[in-house]
């Protein structure tokens, strides 16, 4: 169980250090990860917005985080809460699958396909 944790801890650390350096160099340069869907389709994926959403989060403006992607913004507490259950379940049980977090990724899906077949059918979002 020891192990796991150190491994968990590890990995979190990475990807925060990660998204950090993302941070600043997008704060820093203007430039973000394009999108490939919308680079090619024209339309705006349920993630178009998510790295300006991100940064809005961290400057505390949630107003404009919720225009660039209010879905993945109103799921953020579900999203941790998931995440957070999966992490238990794998330091505590040794294994990744839960199902009331399985449950919680299917509605986050049903969700992200939802609001990304609306943005597109009422073209919302500054994405």
């Amino acid at each position: 169980m020891a192990e796991r944790r150190k491994k968990v801890i590890r990995i979190a650390l990475i990807l925060v250090g990660i998204g950090a350096l993302y941070a600043v160099f997008a704060s820093v340069t203007g430039v973000g990860i394009p999108c490939p869907i919308r680079s090619v389709t024209g339309l705006k994926c349920p993630g178009c917005g998510v790295s300006r959403m991100a940064l809005s989060v961290i400057k505390l403006d949630f107003a404009s985080a919720f225009g660039y992607n209010a879905a993945v913004l109103c799921l953020l507490p579900l999203m941790a809460a998931t995440a957070g259950r999966y992490i238990y379940v794998y330091v505590k049980y040794g294994r990744v699958r839960d199902r009331a977090a399985n449950i919680a990724v299917i509605f986050m899906i049903v969700v992200l396909v939802a609001f990304g077949v609306l943005r597109n059918v009422f073209n919302f979002g500054a994405a």
